[in-house]
Formats: C-alpha cells, structure tokens, sequence
C-alpha cells in the first residue's frame, strides 16, 4: 500500500511529474497509467511533464481523468461492463423528467409551464445523480425521510418524488438505458474490481482527489493495492490537531479529504509526505496561517496561545466599491504582474460576469486573457441569435425585438453582414423609430407606406461604407427567411424548434458562406448544434405549444449547460492570446501554481456559494436519506480558497461592497481572516490598484474647464426662415437652432414610443378644432369630439382609460368658458401664417400656426393658444423670452394670415387644458391690456435686431447663453455637452 501528500506549499503536479521521471516509471516498455480528478488537471499535468523534459525525449505516462471513464479510457475488462446499458441522452433524460413534471397535475397550486417543468426536471436529475454518487437507494430511503412531525406539503412533496422511486426507475428499465452517473459508478466499481483480480505490473498512480464517490474511493483502493501503485493526496494538513481532524464540520476545507482518508481506511498518521526542493518558504508560513484561520469552532482557543504576529509576505486586500471598479482594478494588477519578463498571473473566480468584465478591462491594454472557465452556452453568439430569433417571433416583430434580432452580427440575409445592417438601420429611422407600427409583417409594409417613401439620400451619408437596399427588397429578405418559424405559431417543440433552426440559417447566410456553416462553427456552434439536436429529437412527448413559450424555454433548457472553447473576443480577430495571463474558473484552478495570483469575487453567495438543499427536500429530509448536506460545497469551496491562497507567491483578495446595484457582504474566509489578525493587531495590506484605478482615467493635472461651444457658421449657411416657436428656442438656445438648421440634426423618436404631452397636445387640438367647425358649440358635443381624437390616436389602453375622464372634464370647462364668451363675428382655427422681414443681409421669413384667431365686429382681433403644459409667465411674455402669441399679434397687423385681413389685436390668452381637478386655466398676456400694442410693435423691432445681430459672422450661436432662461429640454445639451461647462461656470460664479 502507498498513499502520499504534497504540502500544500509545494507545485503539486510539478512535484508529481519530477518524482514520476525519478522514479521506475521509464524502466519498463510500458509507460504506466495516472489517473486524475479531471480534464484541466490532465492537461495541466501534461504541461507540467513538458516543463520538467525541458525539451528531452522521454516516454510519459498515460493520463486519464476519472470523470470521463469508460471501457476504451480505462480498458475495463471485467465481464461487468460488457453488460451495462447504455446512458441515457442528457436531452432524452430532461424531456422525459419533464413531461412526468407536466403530468403531475395535482402537485402545484398551478399548473407549471414548459420553462418551469424543465428547471424541475433538472432538479430531480441532480437528486438522482447525489444518490447515486454517494451510493443511497432511494426507493429505499425517500419513503421515510419525513418524520410525522414536518409539514405536510413534505409528505406531499414525497408523493410528487414517486416519479425517481418508481415512475423513472421502470421506465429506465423499459428502455434498456441507465442514468449517466449510475453507468460512471458501475464503471468504476467494474475498473476496480478489475484492477484488484489483475493488478497492472506498471506504475499506476491516482493524484490530485480531494474527494471522491464510494466508486472512487474502490478505484483508489485498488491502485493503492497494485504493485506499483501509488495514491498522492493534495496538502493534507497534518497539524491539526487529533481531536479537532476527527469532528470536522463539513464546511472545513479539510473535511473531504478526511472523508476519502476514512473511506480509504487510512489514518493521516500513515500518510507518507513527499517534500522535494520546490518549496518556498513564503508558502510554507502562509499555510500555517491559513490552516489557523480556517480552525473549525472546537479549535478556536488556539488563537489566544499564541500571539505573534504573523508573516504576511505576499498577501494583499482588495476592497472595491463595485464590480466594475473590481474588475477595472484586477485588470491593472494582472497588467503590472507581467511587467517582468516570465511572470505567469491568473485570475480565479467562480463569477463569470466578473471574469467577463476582466476580460474585457484587459483589452484596453492589449491583453487578449486565456479565459479557459468555460462560457455559459447560454451566452455564445449563436445561442443569442436564436434566443433573439425566438424573441422577434414569439412578439410578432415588436420593434425591439425586431431590430435586436437584425443587427445581431449573424443576421445577414443573403447580403454581408455589415450591408444587412445598414438596411436594418434605415429601417429603423424610417419606421421603427416613433410610434410601434402595428404588428407583423403586413404592419411593417403598412407604416412603410404611410411614411411616402424614404430619404435615401440621407440614409446612404447615414449608412457610409456600407450600402443598404431599398426596403422594399430588405423586407422580402426578411419575409422570406422568417417564413419558416412565423407559420409555426403553435405546434410540437420539434416542428417550432426545427421551424427556428430554419429561419436561423436563412438569416445567417451571407452573400458568400451559407448560413448553416456560420451558426454551428466552432466548439460554441457545435455545443449548440448537440443542443439543439437532442432537443429536436426527445422532446416530442411533451405538450404543443404556442410559440410564445419558445423563448422562455430556450432559455431554461440551457441553463447551467457550460462550452469550454476559446472563441475570438469581439474586434480583436487575429491577435493571440496572451500566453502568461489567464482567467480561471475554481475547478480550473485546482492544482495549478503561477507567480501572482488575484482571488476575485470573494462574496456571500459567490465564493462560497449559496448552500441550497434543492426544490425537493429539506436539510433534515437530505440527513435522514443519507444524501449529502449542501454544507459540502462549502467545504468544497473552502478547499478551492485555500489552496488558491497557496498557488502563488502573491496573491490578491479581492471583494466588492456592492452587487448587481446591492450591498454584498465579504467572504466568511476573509472575516476569518480579519478576526485572526486583528487579535495581533495585524489588518492585511490593501493593494495600491485601487489608486491606480481612481487615476487612471483622470486627466494628466488639474482638471481643466470646458468653454461652452461658439460656432459661427458663414452667413450664407444661417437660417432664413424661422417659426414663431423657433424664435423662442432662438432666444433661451441658439445652439438649438444652429444644430437643426445647419447641422440638419434631428433626435431620433424612441423605440416603442409611448404617448406623451406632445400626443394629448395632438388629441385636445384635433378635437376643439373639429367641434369649432362642426359649429354645435355645447359641452356634449365638445365631449364627443375630443373622445372620437383620443381614439383615432390610437393610445395604449390604460393611458386611453387615464385620459378619458380629463378629456370629459377639459370638455365641461371649454364649454363653460365659452358660453361666457362673447360670440366672435367670424374664427379661424389653426391659420397658417408666413411674413417676409427685409433685412440687409436678405429677405428672413417668419412662419406660424396660430391656435384661434377670432374676429369682433370691429375687426379687433382675439388669439387663443391652447397649452396641455406650463404656461408662460407674465414676466417672461413682457420681456420677449415667450413670443409666441405676441409675434402672431404681429404678424396679423401686418396682414401675414391666409384669409384674414390685417387687423389689431386686442387680446392674448392662453388656455391651459389638463383636465385636473381645476379642469381648465385662462391666461391673457399682458397682464395689462393697454401695454399689448407697444409689445407688439416692440416684438418685430427686437426681432429684426436679432436676425441682423446673427447676420454678421463673428456672432456665435451660444448653449444657454442666459442660465435662468434656459429652456427645460433640449433635444442638443449632449451634443452641446452642456453638463461640462456648466459646472465649471457655476463653480466660477459666473
């Protein structure tokens, strides 16, 4: 028998590989065998034997992770294996699970949908996988694990478990197959007993467990029992204490190894210790201190023994404000610690968003990291794509869902990719963008038509170097590719699975590449291309649904599945990765060692994870089946943490103070560790990244002010024609007039967009017009009128049911205002009006489109302007910043209104209609009545003053050139970059 440990402060595989090629492994012809935990410690051991040849020729050893046994892995020769059934399909054992899920009616309250049986589903094959591991029977056992005394939704839920006691059992049976990790245990317990009756004459080693299934612990026995075996445990710690190693709890990070010691039947006394020359002195302190910290409750009074400080070389804290100040601030460590030449640095973390961040922090320094962890399949390109498919069809081709789908870099539909989007954008300005049109296909042709063609000129200068399509020819593309899985709006999962994978490929084809071999390319594509293959051939036994369900249910059957394939990061094609500087997921760093490494995502919840017992059974439930408790994978966790904490000379900590927007709480390790040193009065160092990444972005000195923008654009370039309303922005922010005028700038309306202000403007003046001309001026009348706009406007429900009852009451106070009124001699409503203003520099031209203009019998003027907003002030009116009405006033003295004769004006009001609890407010401007001609008379001659003053060149076209005066939006205070500038003539008191 021969079982070893390597000391934690020690390269475990380096160590394995110098002993192997020291030992009597090179003096047979056969090379031997060594088995591993996993794939990425056989590579990783591989790597480690290369290092150790240095380039010399030598016959290594086969090695074989345990986890993929089977008979040509590990040449099972036992007549036991011959006769074990094959495993059941992954995708076969899910939709299977699910449909009993389905089937199980009287087991929820509702019914489950087919994206939540699929998560059940997986959850009764995790409890099934648990049980088999660790070698319980559960029709046996499940049965009794609720006592009399818990709940009765328990015994309720034990009911529900007859599908993995009996239901799943006999149809497993029926079908002649096995669950995966049923047949894996078999094999093992087969490869065992095979190596017992027939021990290899060769080497055979079994290094790196740290845990293991009883099957494992049979295969471990058996090499321990060969000639020539050999089993290598990693840093088992051999100071702790007798009485504290017998009751470890199982969150200690020792607790697997001293299960696999018992399961062995081997006392850690009669461990062997292999120290070679490759330990450092710096590890060997920090085990000890870590080994202290991590003392379970029982072994805590050895902290008060002993007092001195320890040795902290090496260690160093990372206290981030968030995630991204973490990831911006591991980035900058991992950039330093390959300053030196030779240097190996790696982040290890569990949190794959955060590993995502670091990745791509790094390429801002030209880093291309080894992020060897795995990628959620969830979130590959091509799983996006179909999600992002099944999105657009499941809602009919909702403008979001729509263009998510057509500037997603796959989509091409038969033109390159960057054409498809150029079209993809024109349609989106041309009708996407505003009000949604109505939905489909036929809803798109619909608001095509209704926009009377498109600006091509101005879509082609948009679109540079990329040349779109007419959309007419761009909408028979799309049509066609989306044919397949929009004629499939219910049916079985095959037939809208089959029908998606369909449009998918239609989508992705280019004018080059047919799509096919776009979307499954890769390891990525081929994962997903498995995926969907199993789903497409095992999910017909569940109910038809409609395809709205579909993307849901993409996304829960994906859940958790896992690609490890290194896919080129988005815009860096080309460039190689970065052979010294790699992101690790906990598993992938077992067992590895590099020269500096950063421990990331130390939280609650992240590292250690969340302990949850699972859907179906309690803690208790779990003890009294024999399961294992959810505590083990802290334990698990633990051990990860501190042998990371042992794989390098330096190593950072690193902890955000807040999550996903929330306060997150450290560690439970680092609170351990905090506890340990602040008895000595010792903290550990924090690292100085977190100063470098509150710099880095800061300006080289003291920060400068931003002057506010000054164009002064040539004369010839300056508007010459303006509205009334324009006039007004004119005054309060000429840069407003400088960026539509002359830039030709206009705000893209949002996607989807919601009714707002401007559409009840809409709605209150289309009514009071209609019922103006109807000339049945009673409140009934008004009332119907302004209902029959709101509904041709078409709102979203509930803000049609939020207006209705104020447009009833803007009715009742119209009609009341009016009946006070005097009857005018004749009205005009919404009269468009245009008056030339000769001025040097040419001819400027004022346009407006008043309201109401009513006519007396004096052919003394009355101008109404209706307001759903804020109305202006008096002082505001008087001093020229709200024009509006006083330039109409104007405008019709001069006789500039279309069938209306030049007449005096005599009264200004503006009507406020918001249909509150005041229903109604009348304001008439000036506040005195005989002040109104001099304002008016004085409104062209300071207008004619302003248009001369911008007629000169050296005149700039000023942001909020009078603060208080601004106006409270602009569509330009971005470009204008207002928020900059304004500070600093605040700060300057200006």
């Amino acid at each position: 028998m021969s079982i070893v440990t390597i000391p934690n402060d020690q390269p475990f595989l380096d160590a394995i590989a110098q002993r192997w090629l020291e030992g009597p492994g090179l003096t047979h012809d056969e090379s031997g065998l060594i088995v591993v935990p996993g794939r990425r410690a056989a590579r990783s051991l591989m790597e480690a034997f290369l290092r150790q040849l240095d380039g010399e020729a030598a016959l290594l050893p086969r090695i074989v992770p345990v986890g993929d046994v089977d008979e040509d892995e590990l040449a099972v020769s036992g007549a036991e294996a011959l006769k074990l059934p094959p495993a059941v399909e992954p995708a076969r054992r899910m939709a299977t699970l699910a449909a009993m899920v389905l089937r199980a009616d009287g087991a929820f309250s509702t019914a489950p949908t087919i994206d939540q049986a699929w998560p059940l589903a997986r959850a009764l094959a995790e409890l099934m996988d648990d049980a088999e591991r660790v070698g319980v029977d559960l029709h046996e056992k499940l049965p009794h694990a609720a006592e009399p005394r818990f709940a009765a939704h328990w015994h309720q839920t034990l009911q529900f478990l007859e599908i993995v006691t009996q239901a799943w059992p006999l149809w497993l049976e029926e079908q002649e197959l096995m669950n995966p990790v049923a047949r894996q245990v078999a094999l093992l317990r087969a490869q065992a007993l095979a190596w017992k009756d027939s021990p290899p004459q060769t080497p055979l080693w079994a290094v790196g467990f740290s845990d293991g299934m009883a099957s494992v612990c049979a295969v471990l026995r058996a090499v321990m029992d060969a000639p020539q075996g050999c089993v290598v445990l990693p840093g088992v710690d051999l100071s702790l204490p007798e009485d504290v190693w017998e009751h470890l709890p199982d969150s200690h990070p020792q607790a697997g190894l001293r299960r696999l010691l018992v399961d062995l039947g081997v006392k850690r006394a009669e461990l062997e210790i292999w120290e070679d020359g490759l330990s450092r002195n710096v590890l060997k302190e920090r085990a000890s201190f870590i080994s202290r910290a991590m003392l379970p409750a029982e072994g805590l009074s050895d902290w008060g023994q002993d007092h001195a400080p320890f040795k902290l070389d090496g260690l160093t804290r990372l206290d981030a404000a968030d995630q991204q100040q973490e990831a911006a601030t591991i980035a900058m460590i991992l950039r330093d610690g390959i300053r030196i030449p030779g240097r190996e640095v790696a982040l290890v973390t569990p949190d794959r968003a955060l590993a995502r961040r670091v990745a791509t922090e790094l390429l801002r320094y030209g880093i291309v990291a080894d992020d060897s962890a795995g990628e959620a399949l969830a979130l590959t390109p091509a799983a996006v794509f179909l999600r992002l498919l099944a999105e657009a069809a499941a809602n009919d081709l909702t403008p979001v869902s729509l263009l998510a789908l057509l500037k997603h870099p796959l989509t091409a539909l038969g033109t390159t990719p960057g054409n498809c989007r150029a079209s993809a954008r024109r349609l989106e300005r041309v009708v996407l963008r505003g009000p949604a049109p109505p939905p489909g296909m036929a809803g798109l042709r619909d608001a095509l038509g209704a926009q009377g063609g498109e600006d091509r000129a101005e879509a082609e200068s948009a679109d540079r170097p990329d040349r779109p399509e007419p959309l007419d020819g761009f909408l028979n593309r799309l049509e066609e590719a989306l044919a397949p899985v929009r004629a499939k709006r219910k049916g079985t999962l095959p037939d809208l699975l089959t029908a998606l994978v369909q449009s998918a490929e239609a989508l992705a084809t280019t004018d080059e590449q047919l799509g096919a071999e776009r979307l499954w390319l890769g390891a990525e594509g081929h994962a997903l291309a498995r995926h969907m293959a199993g789903l497409i051939a095992f999910t017909d036994i569940l109910p038809p649904q409609d395809i709205t369900q579909l993307p849901a249910f993409l996304l829960s059957s994906m859940s958790g599945q896992m690609v490890f394939g290194q896919r080129v990061l988005q815009g860096r094609d080309g460039e190689a990765l970065h052979p010294r500087v790699s992101i690790l997921g906990v598993l992938e760093a077992r067992l590895q060692f590099a020269d500096l490494v950063v421990l990331g995502g130390l939280n609650e919840g992240i590292w250690p994870p969340a302990t949850d017992p699972g859907p179906w059974l309690s803690r208790p439930m779990r003890t009294r089946a024999g399961l294992p408790s959810p505590e083990r994978l802290i334990g698990v966790a633990a051990h990860d943490f501190t042998t990371a904490m042992l794989s390098a000379p330096e190593v950072v900590l690193s902890s955000a103070a807040r999550r996903e927007g929330a306060p997150s709480v450290p560690a439970r390790w680092l609170v351990r560790l905090n506890a340990l040193l602040g008895g000595r009065g010792q903290i550990l160092p924090s690292h100085p990244a977190l100063l470098w990444q509150t710099r880095v972005d800061q300006p080289n000195g003291p920060a400068r002010p931003v002057a506010a923008p000054e164009p002064r654009p040539p004369v010839k370039r300056r508007p010459r024609r303006l509205s009334v309303t324009e006039i007004e922005t004119w005054l309060r922010d000429p840069y407003a007039i400088y960026a539509r005028h002359i830039l030709k700038l206009r705000a893209l309306p949002p996607l989807e967009e919601a009714a707002d202000r401007s559409d009840i403007g809409v709605i209150v003046h289309a009514g009071l017009d209609h019922w103006l001309q109807s000339g049945r001026l009673d409140a009934a009348s008004l009332n119907s009128s302004l209902h029959r706009a709101l509904s041709e406007r078409k709102l979203r429900p509930a803000l049609e049911a939020w207006w209705r009852p104020r447009l009833s009451r803007i009715a009742e106070w119209v009609a009341e205002r009016e009946a006070e009124r005097e009857r005018p001699q004749s009205m005009k409503v919404e009269v468009k009006g245009d008056l030339t203003l000769n001025v040097p520099a040419g001819p400027f031209r004022l346009r407006a489109r008043a309201d109401r203009i009513e006519l007396n019998a004096e052919g003394k003027a009355t101008i109404i302007d209706y307001k759903t907003g804020t109305l202006p002030s008096q002082t505001d009116v008087q001093q020229g910043w709200s024009s509006q009405l006083v330039l109409e006033a104007a405008m019709l003295a001069q006789g500039a209104f279309a069938d209306l004769p030049p007449a005096e004006t005599v009264s200004l009001l503006y009507w406020r209609l918001t249909g509150d609890q005041e229903k109604g407010q009348e304001l008439e401007v000036p506040k005195k009545a005989e002040d109104l001609p001099d304002l008016v008379e004085r409104s062209l001659t300071h207008l004619r003053r302003r248009i001369e003053q911008f007629d000169q060149e050296q005149t700039p076209y000023r942001s909020h050139p009078h603060p208080d005066k601004a106006p409270r939006y602009t569509d330009y205070a971005q470009l204008a970059r207002v928020p900059e500038w304004s500070v600093a003539r605040e700060e300057g008191g200006e």
